[in-house]
């Protein structure tokens, strides 16, 4: 508990700048995909174009499951309950609009960070940008097998060593009753 303490409030920072930064540059990262995709398959570039709104939701979806889901299970771990994984959720959704008041009000601009949207006119770095949900999830998920494969081995070794210490104990007590 007392690393989540301590790394609790950078994830919220992290989560508050994606939320609700996320909207802006995902807009504009598809847009810029979408016209690049255009320009060298003007059919599949039009096309896209008709299904703008469905992309940006997609790829809005991916940032919102994304941060939804590994923000909580940092900071609770894997084993939470649905209503406590909900709390904390809320709790960060909270927050997010908090530090949005607090900046605004305070005189800070929040248009330092949406300044940023220019980077996304790059198609290359909109296409990163789009797909690092993606990769995120892809890392945690494999993170999260080999925690799991690397526990079930301990387990398979301590049940092994116990069932051997077992087979130790009754033959020393097949050994001394023979005496």
């Amino acid at each position: 508990m007392g690393k989540a303490a301590l790394v609790t409030p950078l994830y919220i920072s992290v989560a508050w700048t994606l939320m609700v930064s996320y909207q802006l540059f995902t807009q504009t990262a598809v847009t810029t995909v979408t016209d690049y995709i255009g320009m060298f398959w003007p059919s599949v570039g039009a096309w896209l174009d008709t299904r703008i709104d469905m992309l940006v939701f997609i790829y809005a979806f991916a940032w919102v499951f994304l941060l939804s889901s590994a923000i909580p299970s940092v900071i609770l771990g894997k084993e939470r309950g649905v209503l406590i994984q909900f709390f904390v959720c809320m709790t960060l959704t909270f927050m997010s609009f908090v530090i949005q008041d607090v900046l605004t009000y305070g005189g800070r601009p929040v248009g330092q960070i949406f300044s940023l949207v220019v980077l996304f006119n790059n198609p290359f770095l909109a296409v990163g940008y789009l797909l690092m949900p993606y990769f995120l999830m892809l890392i945690l998920d494999i993170s999260s097998r080999r925690k799991q494969k690397k526990k079930e081995e301990l387990e398979s070794v301590t049940d092994v060593y116990l069932e051997d210490a077992a087979v130790a104990e009754e033959k020393a007590q097949e050994e001394e009753s023979s005496y």
